[in-house]
Order: C-alpha cells, then sequence, then structure tokens
C-alpha cells in the first residue's frame, strides 16, 4: 500500500495542472495580502476564492486522474493485493498531493503575512474541503465507467454545493421568515460542506456582529472550543461519507 501511495503521491505532485494550481494560489495569496491592507479582510477575501476554486479544483481533477488511472487499478486488481487497500491509496495520494499544493499556496504567504488562529482555520478548512471534495469526485467516479458522465455528476455535485444551495436556503428562509428558523437555519448549514467550513472562519474574525441573530446563535453554539471541535467533526463526517460510499462501490463492482 505504501509503494501505490507513494507512486500515485509523487506522479501527481509532478503534474502540470497542480504545479499551475499551487502558483495560482500563491500569487493570489500574497496579491491579496499585499493589496488587502488589514490581514482579516485580505483572509476574508481569500476565504470566498478558497470556498470557490479548491472545491472545484479538488473535485475536477480527482475525477480526471481516477479515469486515467482505470488501467493501472485494473493492473493492481489482477495482483493479490486487497481492492479496499489499492482504493485507499489513489484516494490518499489524490487528496494528500492537492492538499499539499492548497497548504503551499496559501499556507505559506497566511503564515508570512497573516499569522493568526483564522489563518490556522482557513488552512484547516481548505485541506478538510479538499479531502471532502476528492471522495465525492471518487463517489462520481464509481458510479459510471463513463467518463464524460462522471464528470458530469462531479461538476453538479460541485455547482450544487457551491451556489444552488444557498440559493435553497434563501428561498426557504424567504419563505417561511414569519417563523423562528434558527435552529433550522444551524441544521442546513451543517449539510453543506462549503457553508460550514465559511461559518468557522467568519465566526473567528467576529463577522458574527453582521449576521443578527442567526450569527449570534452561531456564535454562542460553534463560537466555543467544544462547538469549532463539533463542526470539524461534521467536516471529517463529509470526507467518511463519501469514501466509505466510494470504496464499498469500487470493491464489488466487476472492472
Amino acid at each position: 500500500m505504501k509503494k501505490i501511495l507513494k507512486y500515485v503521491f509523487y506522479d501527481i505532485i509532478r503534474n502540470k495542472i497542480v504545479v499551475a494550481y499551487t502558483l495560482f494560489l500563491l500569487m493570489l495569496s500574497i496579491g491579496l495580502f499585499n493589496f488587502g491592507g488589514n490581514p482579516d479582510k485580505a483572509i476574508l477575501s481569500l476565504l470566498n476564492l478558497v470556498l470557490l476554486t479548491v472545491p472545484l479544483i479538488s473535485i475536477v481533477f480527482a475525477t480526471t486522474h481516477f479515469y486515467n488511472s482505470y488501467e493501472f487499478m485494473e493492473l493492481l486488481v489482477a495482483q493479490p493485493i486487497n481492492r479496499k487497500k489499492i482504493f485507499l491509496s489513489e484516494y490518499l495520494g489524490v487528496a494528500c498531493s492537492l492538499s499539499g499544493a492548497f497548504i503551499l499556496g496559501v499556507g505559506v504567504p497566511v503564515v508570512l503575512f497573516g499569522a493568526s488562529l483564522t489563518g490556522l482555520y482557513l488552512l484547516v478548512t481548505g485541506v478538510f474541503i479538499t479531502f471532502i471534495f476528492v471522495a465525492m469526485a471518487f463517489l462520481a467516479s464509481v458510479i459510471t465507467r463513463d467518463k464524460a458522465k462522471g464528470i458530469g455528476i462531479a461538476l453538479l455535485l460541485w455547482f450544487y454545493f457551491a451556489l444552488i444551495y444557498d440559493g435553497i436556503v434563501l428561498f426557504i428562509l424567504y419563505s417561511f421568515s414569519d417563523y423562528p428558523l434558527e435552529n433550522t437555519t444551524l441544521a442546513l448549514t451543517a449539510l453543506n460542506p462549503i457553508d460550514l467550513g465559511r461559518i468557522i472562519v467568519l465566526l473567528n474574525l467576529d463577522v458574527s456582529a453582521l449576521m443578527g441573530y442567526t450569527g449570534a446563535l452561531y456564535k454562542s453554539i460553534l463560537g466555543s472550543l467544544w462547538g469549532i471541535g463539533l463542526a470539524f467533526g461534521l467536516l471529517l463526517v463529509w470526507v467518511l461519507v463519501p469514501y466509505l460510499s466510494s470504496r464499498r462501490i469500487f470493491s464489488k463492482r466487476d472492472l
């Protein structure tokens, strides 16, 4: 398993797309810190860009890599190697390499220009988002052997969590505005890893004061150390559910 993981990891970090992804994040982060003035404002701007680009790059790259590695995985399956170990090696290879690119591209500028607890939360959230959307990419890939359909499903997942979900939540809040929906809003946030990551960082920036009573509710529940642990625990669940589901399908399907 270690040899497979090492091979996949080193193969991906030499990929031109991953190198370009790292440089893009690096230049973007340095630019925001240099022109943003206040480090907190730069982190806030960086958060919005990270929560849009990191899931997209992670899910598209991981889906494409899975289909391109199909023959390699078929070769490994023909060997006396457990399928679950093959799948885990592929998953960790992709997720760790993309997380490394994110940490290098965003983490270095954050440490140099805005080292703080908020910056740490941003980095941890970005790594979780990477692992989550790589897991979703693998789930989309094992559902169908058609590469075009797999990439289409992956893009729909990103589009739903990044854009459509917020519209649905706003529609619900507007339609039932006469009812107390604070607890419902909190539950709806937990159903979207991107929104959950955004709330974790925003609460540490004290932007919750601009979010009204709902922001105060977020602050009271997720603002403590226990609450932050709960939030990251929910993100871990978001990693495990699609990963375990995709691994189960991969283990049973006929390659």
